[in-house]
């Protein structure tokens, strides 16, 4: 916006001790950058309020879309109801027969038992960890002997 290189500022700062003089221009200093902080803040504030509501702007229009697709959906569903419930009117007749599922059959699988390639017996023989340790027994297991 404004093309201020570190010449320009010195020469700013030479008139500014010549005209001011040396006693206040700390003073002044402080109170132009104090200044200069509340007007950035105050546009900062300005900018997240305008973001803030072209959000909720946004969120509306969202909101909006998201309600008639609801109405659109609810609409369908109705329609659909009222032919299924004719449908249905019209599978009562005596000539429908319910197809022939087979029945459920439970596969008998052991699925908390994890089945291993080594058999137990060896795994045993050879010293090898033959049952999972749960969390706290591990902690429990590899806690330091209190002295």
């Amino acid at each position: 916006m404004f093309d201020i290189g570190v010449t320009k500022l010195a020469i700013i700062g030479g008139i500014a001790l010549i005209v001011i003089g040396p006693e206040r221009l700390p003073g002044l200093a402080r109170t132009v950058g104090t200044l200069l902080g509340r007007a950035r803040r105050y546009v900062a504030d300005v900018k997240e309020e305008v973001n803030r509501s072209m959000e909720l702007d946004a969120i509306r229009k969202m909101r909006d879309t998201v309600e008639e697709a609801a109405r659109d959906v609810e609409a369908s569903v109705q329609t659909h109801a009222s032919a299924f419930s004719e449908g249905i009117a019209d599978l009562d007749a005596p000539h429908s027969v319910a197809p022939d599922y087979p029945r459920y059959r439970h596969p008998n699988k052991k699925w908390r038992l994890k089945q291993g390639a080594i058999p137990h017996w060896y795994k045993a023989r050879q010293g090898m960890r033959t049952r999972a340790l749960s969390g706290a027994a591990r902690v429990a297991r590899h806690r330091p002997a209190p002295h």
